[in-house]
């Protein structure tokens, strides 16, 4: 008999520390909903945030490559604006374990997304641990408000039948362990 997902996901976070700290139920009273839901768990996002931003007033480029931290502006508070058309970066209140037999989607809840506001899809990789960064795009024309330490995401779990050849850690991935909000590297 399959465990159903919610039970796994308990069962994972409880035995395993695969998720902390871990919500066993969903919480909604008057927050944007966080914790274990049918099929995946409701990341919440922290209070610290990189808000992008053209602060030099010179046209940049934005080069993965060659990545200028200047381009951001740190905040941190309850609440983030996020200017018309633009993004920031945020990181997860949760701290992830990944088994070596999953992988796990990340994708944006749609309390946000009905108000132009996106999550980037984004796999946490068999083996990998550390605090997510979340890149948070505010497709709108208009400033957009996010609510730290409430719901921003949902991350779905596919088990896997067997481990990859090699994982995550064993190939010493470059965002291993990250702690804050981690900018681009090469």
């Amino acid at each position: 008999m399959a465990i159903k997902a919610d039970r796994w996901i308990k069962h994972m976070a409880e035995t395993t520390g695969m998720i902390e700290p871990f919500a066993a139920n969903q919480v909604r009273e008057g927050v944007i909903s966080y914790g274990v839901s049918s099929f995946g768990y409701d990341i919440r996002v922290a209070d610290e945030f990189k808000i992008f931003t053209s602060a030099t007033g010179e046209l940049t480029v934005i080069d993965p490559k060659r990545f200028d931290s200047k381009s951001f502006v740190d905040f941190r508070g309850p609440e983030c604006i996020i200017p018309p058309n633009s993004f920031a970066l945020a990181r997860t209140v949760e701290y992830f374990r990944i088994p070596n037999n999953v992988l796990t989607i990340c994708v944006g809840k749609s309390t946000y997304a009905r108000c132009g506001i996106i999550v980037n899809v984004t796999p946490f990789e068999p083996g990998w641990q550390g605090f997510v960064t979340l890149e948070i795009s505010n497709t709108t024309p208009l400033p957009a408000r996010i609510y730290a330490n409430e719901g921003i995401a949902q991350v779905l779990f596919f088990e896997g039948d067997e481990t990859p050849t090699v994982t995550y850690d064993q190939r010493q991935g470059k965002y291993q362990g990250q702690s804050g909000v981690t900018l681009p590297k090469l």
